[in-house]
């Protein structure tokens, strides 16, 4: 699989659903509440069903084929 498109947050960490529409995976919020129950987004390898999970700086998801890692922007460059 290619390289994960990093989507930098601020702060400790993001919901899934508000990260869903920062990486655009979703058009909309209404979005993502489907998209969670079709169980078609990974969390670290996982199926993640809840919108209201908190992703970390290091975490992965997955939608549709395409790799995100969430990235503080705190952090130090790789």
């Amino acid at each position: 699989m290619a390289q994960p498109t990093r989507i930098e947050i601020t702060g400790d960490g993001i919901r899934l659903g508000q990260f869903l529409k920062r990486a655009d995976a979703v058009d909309q919020g209404s979005d993502v509440k489907p998209l969670l129950a079709s169980e078609a987004v990974l969390v670290n390898g996982e199926v993640e069903t809840r919108r209201g999970r908190q992703l970390r700086d290091g975490d992965r998801v997955e939608v549709a084929l395409t790799l995100y890692a969430v990235v503080s922007a705190a952090s130090d460059p790789e």
